[in-house]
């Protein structure tokens, strides 16, 4: 991988409204007695550099976390706020953050999925290590961590975010660390993804409270669905047109088309995604397998979409599709159908790429 950013200069960096918008954030007196947003970023880069365990990285990903530590808090600047009792909190940042950092390494610096997936994980999970034990099950949140992101460049990361601030529980934040790394050693995914006995174990895990991660489920799935994941015009057609060409499809596109429903038409639109569960279903007791085709861009959407697909006992493969931002654009303007191109904008903002853990199995398809 090529540097993401040559100049890793602070006056460099200020070109970048995205970090300059750092600047003049407030953050919280007792946690961050260091002063600003942009301050704490610059602090927490300094100590990334210190620390003995990103200089014995690959120069690739030190790189990815150096970005990522500059994104960590990108979303303070939208988040934050002052409540009545006159503390200073930013919640949700990391998530809106998360979504922030995707988009912009996608438009601006075109970096290829993989790694794109791990600055953004440590981006969404930068606060994981600090709270894991207040977690309901500080266990799963961390296999489902692995899944996600390296879990010892996350330690990494919280340890210069820990370093990276004036605060008097310093120490204690550094301990926390420590359970953290111990407790990704003891569930068996210390720097590397948890490893599942089968898709259909994995699966069950993220969906019952109380199953062991190393249970082996018996397997009563009934069929099979394909559900697709991307960005207007990433491809979902082709995609299916090339591997599955028998495969019948329910598809949100074609009813609107056929419908002559408008995607702003809220009301339509309803009625398009009733039609379209109905006709799912039909395939989902009956046994047969189907694709569903639709953006599913958010993992809300899928979540959603999966919920209701489960109950009838499916393997499910969801397929997210990509292509570079410049070809996505040129091909939505190229499609038949085509939708505006700051509908596309949008997107982009409130992409989250699929998580493995989101499905059976999970392909990642790109151009």
């Amino acid at each position: 991988m090529n540097p993401i950013i040559k100049d890793k200069s602070w006056g460099n960096l200020r070109l970048y409204d995205w970090i300059n918008d750092m600047h003049g954030v407030q953050q919280s007196p007792v946690h961050h007695a260091e002063g600003d947003v942009a301050t704490h970023t610059k602090m927490v880069l300094e100590e990334l550099l210190k620390l003995p365990e990103y200089g014995s990285l690959t120069g690739e990903a030190r790189e990815l976390l150096w970005v990522a530590a500059l994104m960590h808090d990108i979303e303070k600047r939208s988040t934050t706020r002052v409540e009545k009792n006159g503390d200073i909190t930013s919640p949700g940042h990391a998530k809106k953050g998360a979504q922030t950092a995707n988009a912009i390494l996608y438009r601006v610096f075109n970096i290829p999925l993989g790694w794109r997936m791990q600055m953004v994980g440590l981006v969404r999970h930068h606060g994981l290590p600090l709270w894991s034990m207040e977690k309901p099950d500080p266990g799963k949140a961390v296999i489902k961590a692995s899944l996600e992101v390296n879990t010892q460049w996350l330690y990494i990361l919280a340890k210069a975010d820990a370093l990276g601030r004036i605060c008097k529980d310093q120490n204690e934040l550094l301990e926390r660390l420590e359970f953290f790394k111990e407790l990704c050693i003891e569930q068996r995914c210390w720097g590397f993804p948890k490893v599942f006995d089968s898709n259909l174990a994995k699966f069950s895990y993220f969906r019952k409270e109380t199953q062991s991660a190393d249970f082996v489920p018996f397997d009563d799935t009934l069929s099979d669905v394909v559900i697709l994941s991307g960005i207007a015009g990433s491809g979902k057609d082709h995609y299916l047109s090339l591997h599955h060409p028998k495969l019948p499809v329910v598809s949100l596109d074609k009813l609107r088309q056929a419908q002559k429903i408008d995607r702003n038409d809220t009301k339509g639109n309803g009625r398009i995604i009733q039609q379209a569960m109905e006709d799912a279903k039909k395939y989902l007791r009956s046994g047969e397998p189907f694709a569903w085709n639709a953006t599913n861009i958010t993992a809300q959407m899928r979540e959603q979409l999966i919920n209701q697909f489960a109950v009838y006992k499916p393997r499910i493969k969801l397929v997210y599709l990509e292509v570079p931002y410049a070809k996505l654009l040129r091909q939505n303007k190229d499609r038949e159908h085509s939708i505006p191109t700051i509908a596309v904008e949008r997107m982009i903002d409130r992409l989250e790429v699929p998580k493995i853990w989101e499905a059976h199995e999970v392909a990642y398809c790109c151009q």
